[in-house]
């Protein structure tokens, strides 16, 4: 198979540190293998030579909303945020993508355009693959049809659990509890001990905007929840020792 990727010099962000590395690195398989870092070796050897991989600054555009979908962006490491609303006007964050994440997929499998922004929290890196590169990757393995399949039916359940949380949850700390447990198995590791463990890179401000409440009151109710023994945060991470406490507020 000839090499079908895009090259560092191509994409827009190649001035930020472009290398070489394999689809199954380290940086996906540490915590958790990405939906199309676990294909077999076959179909990645072939996904290898359908990409290459970028490097992204913090507080780095990758794409905006209503952007033409020319690329779906596999996460390797690093952290983004992925936000809806027009930019001069007051914006949502939707969710937090981390390593293994793929972003703009269901945008490319349409034609059409991506639903949301994508901004670097952290330095991140990531593979490009272009649009048409990747409908032929996929015309051409059966298993990364099925793993696109999942992985459409993944955001499907992430959008139902914003809406749950939106909708469904009539107090404050409800709402950020079903946040933090949202946050845990997306972005977490979950220890022998049953704790769910991750980074904060949202801010108080942040996480009133994904519950509909005031900074005021996030602190508020983060506090009580560290008072009674559920979560403590420590050098920006973030543990939940009772996860069962906040999902018996769900």
């Amino acid at each position: 198979m000839a090499h079908i990727g895009i090259t560092a010099a191509t994409h827009p962000h190649a001035a930020h540190m472009p290398r070489q590395a394999p689809v199954g690195c380290a940086a996906c398989s540490n915590r958790r293998p990405g939906w199309f870092c676990s294909l077999g070796s076959a179909v990645l050897a072939d996904l290898e030579l359908a990409t290459s991989t970028i490097s992204l600054p913090a507080q780095a555009s990758l794409f905006t909303q209503g952007e033409e979908a020319r690329c779906l962006y596999l996460i390797c490491s690093g952290y983004l945020k992925l936000t809806a609303g027009r930019p001069d006007d007051k914006q949502m964050i939707v969710r937090v993508a981390g390593p293994g994440s793929i972003l703009g997929l269901y945008a490319v499998l349409s034609h059409g355009v991506y639903e949301v922004s994508a901004e670097s929290l952290t330095t991140a890196q990531l593979r490009p693959v272009e649009r048409e590169r990747f409908l032929s990757f996929l015309r051409s393995h059966k298993e990364a049809q099925m793993r696109a399949v999942q992985c459409i039916c993944q955001e499907y359940r992430f959008a139902l659990q914003d809406a749950c949380r939106i909708a469904l949850s009539e107090t404050v700390a409800t709402r950020l509890g079903r946040l933090l447990m949202e946050l845990g198995h997306q972005i977490g590791e979950h220890t022998e001990a049953g704790e769910f463990r991750f980074p904060l890179l949202l801010t108080h401000e942040e996480m009133a905007s994904m519950t509909c409440t005031t900074r005021e009151t996030v602190t508020r109710t983060l506090g009580q929840f560290r008072k009674d023994g559920w979560i403590s945060i420590e050098e920006s991470v973030v543990t939940i020792h009772q996860p069962a406490k906040l999902q018996a507020l769900i």
